[in-house]
């Protein structure tokens, strides 16, 4: 059963139950699935890789308004997005450990021989499929950077 398959079902349990956190964020998440189905010239069914980088990109929607909510005092609505991004974790892969992705980064600039950060870009199209939705890209670029600099 692929990913998408997979929320489907969940949105009828959740419907169910009468979980309206999880079935909203699973409404949320199937209607951004379908409109990148629909963009471009032709319509076409996503690929389980590419559910994940729509799920990533939502993931990282919640957290960034979790934190905007945070800062102007909306606690109860940094609360619900918060809970709307663990629902969407639970259909991302595992994430990487810092230790994972230390070792990841070291191979990649190995791989590349890059020495500085103008090397980055080689060292970032390496490592991009590897960790698609196993951790931020704003995380990963940071760490490179770091790694390049030393």
């Amino acid at each position: 059963m692929g990913i998408k398959e997979q929320l489907r079902s969940d949105l009828t349990d959740a419907i169910r139950s009468r979980d309206e956190v999880t079935s909203g964020t699973i409404r949320m998440v199937l209607t951004s699935i379908t409109n990148e189905e629909v963009a471009g010239k032709s319509a076409r069914e996503l690929s389980d890789e590419e559910v994940i980088t729509v799920l990533s990109r939502e993931a990282k929607k919640r957290r960034e308004a979790a934190d905007a909510f945070e800062l102007g005092g909306r606690h109860e609505k940094a609360a619900l997005e918060r809970s709307e991004g663990e629902v969407i974790a639970k259909y991302l892969p595992t994430q990487l450990s810092q230790a994972e992705l230390s070792q990841m980064i070291a191979d990649a600039i190995v791989e590349t021989g890059a020495t500085d950060p103008a090397g980055m870009g080689l060292v970032m199209k390496i490592l991009s499929p590897k960790i698609a939705g196993r951790a931020d890209g704003g995380v990963v670029s940071a760490a490179v950077k770091s790694a390049l600099s030393k």
